[in-house]
C-alpha cells in the first residue's frame, strides 16, 4: 500500500426526505490507496448509500469528503460525471451491462465517452476481455453468458478506463460460491496489476475475508472497523 489517503470522508450525514431517521449519521472514514476494504452490515445499514458517496453518484447532505486529496463533497452533478468516468470503475450485483451490445461493445463504452479513438478503444478492450478469459466470447451479448461470464465482462469494463478507485456492490451476490470466489480471484488479480483501492459491499463472510479490513455499518453509523485475517489475499 501507497500510504496516502485516497478517500477521506468526515462527519458524513446523509438525509433522505421521506424518512424520519439519517441513512448515514456523522460518518468519518479514511481508506488508504491500495488498501482493499469490505463495508458489512444488515440491510438498511447504509453501506451502499455511503458507497454511493465515495463513488460520486451522489452527494452527503453534510459533511466532506475528500477523493485523492480533492474536496469532491460540493461538486456539481456535472463535474461529479467527470470524477467517476476519470477515477472510479463501477461493478455492481445484477451487472448493468447492455443488453443489444457486444462483449466488446460493453467494454470500449466507457472508453468513448474518455475521448479515445476507435482503434485505441478496441485494442485496450481486447486486451483486458482476453485478461479476463473471454477472448472466444468477444461478438456475443449479455444473453448469451453465463453470470460469472457477464460479472467477468463488467470487471473488464470497470477498468478499461484505468481508474485509481474500483467499487464493487455485492459483486458475487448473484453467483454461487465456486463462482463467485473466481469472481473474487480476478478482482485481486486487478487490483494486484494495476494497483487499485478495491471497496466492496458484501453480506458474505467468506468474501469479506478477501479484504485487508472489514468495515461494519448499523443505522448509519460505522460500529466497527479493524483488519480482515485476508487469507485469500
Amino acid at each position: 500500500m501507497s500510504g496516502f489517503s485516497i478517500v477521506e470522508a468526515h462527519g458524513i450525514r446523509k438525509e433522505f426526505p421521506n424518512m424520519t431517521a439519517p441513512v448515514l449519521d456523522e460518518v468519518d472514514l479514511t481508506i488508504q490507496s491500495g488498501e482493499i476494504v469490505a463495508l458489512r452490515g444488515p440491510s438498511g445499514s447504509g453501506k451502499s448509500t455511503l458507497l454511493n458517496i465515495i463513488g460520486c453518484l451522489d452527494g452527503p447532505t453534510r459533511g466532506t469528503y475528500s477523493l485523492g486529496g480533492r474536496d469532491v463533497s460540493t461538486l456539481s452533478p456535472r463535474e461529479r460525471a467527470w470524477v467517476r468516468l476519470h477515477y472510479i470503475g463501477f461493478i455492481f450485483q445484477s451487472f448493468h451491462l447492455i443488453s443489444d451490445h457486444t462483449v466488446i461493445e460493453n467494454v470500449t463504452l466507457p472508453l468513448y465517452y474518455a475521448g479515445l479513438s476507435r482503434d485505441e478503444r478496441e485494442a485496450r478492450a481486447t486486451e483486458l476481455i482476453e485478461r479476463v478469459g473471454l477472448s472466444h466470447r468477444m461478438s456475443h451479448r449479455p444473453a448469451q453468458l453465463s453470470g460469472g461470464e457477464k460479472q467477468r465482462v463488467a470487471i473488464a469494463r470497470s477498468v478499461a478506463a484505468k481508474p485509481r478507485l474500483l467499487l464493487a456492490d455485492e459483486p458475487t451476490g448473484a453467483l454461487d460460491t465456486k463462482t463467485g470466489n473466481e469472481v473474487m480471484d480476478l478482482l485481486l488479480e486487478m487490483h494486484e496489476a494495476r494497483s487499485l483501492t478495491l471497496i466492496i459491499v458484501t453480506h458474505d463472510p467468506e468474501i469479506a475475508e478477501f479484504c485487508h479490513r472489514q468495515i461494519f455499518l448499523r443505522d448509519g453509523k460505522i460500529i466497527t472497523d479493524g483488519s480482515s485475517h485476508a487469507s485469500h489475499a
